[in-house]
């Protein structure tokens, strides 16, 4: 029988460095959740998953174009927020829903300038997790 690999879990204790803007970029009680809800171990997988995917999804979203792809923009910014959203990336799930619900309005600047504030939100997200 095949063992799944030992992913560690992001901590779980709050770190002194939270975002003091109205959308934290990482809200611990939703992973916390997570965990009672399925244990530890999936959840930590399923967070290993949700990590290597973001990471595709914002690539995928800068080789996308406000002319040609506003379905897949639309598609992609949906399932971010909702990904984001079960692992408390509360600010990039923000960012990802005005992507997903703007995108038509958006101009081509506007469009890569809020990529790259959902890359920011994102890299913070994780740098919370990563604190100890």
């Amino acid at each position: 029988m095949d063992t799944l690999p030992d992913y560690p879990a992001p901590p779980l204790a709050p770190t002194r460095d939270a975002p003091t803007n109205s959308v934290a970029a990482l809200d611990r009680e939703a992973f916390e959740e997570l965990v009672r809800e399925i244990g530890e171990q999936a959840a930590s997988e399923i967070h290993a998953v949700f990590t290597e995917e973001t990471e595709i999804r914002m690539n995928l979203l800068r080789k996308l174009s406000l002319d040609r792809d506003l379905t897949g923009i639309g598609r992609e910014a949906h399932s971010l927020k909702s990904s984001a959203g079960t692992f408390g990336y509360r600010e990039l799930a923000s960012l990802a829903e005005e992507l997903e619900l703007g995108a038509r309005s958006l101009a081509d600047g506007e469009y890569r300038e809020l990529l790259d504030r959902m890359d920011a939100a994102y890299s913070s997200a994780r740098a919370q997790e990563l604190q100890r």
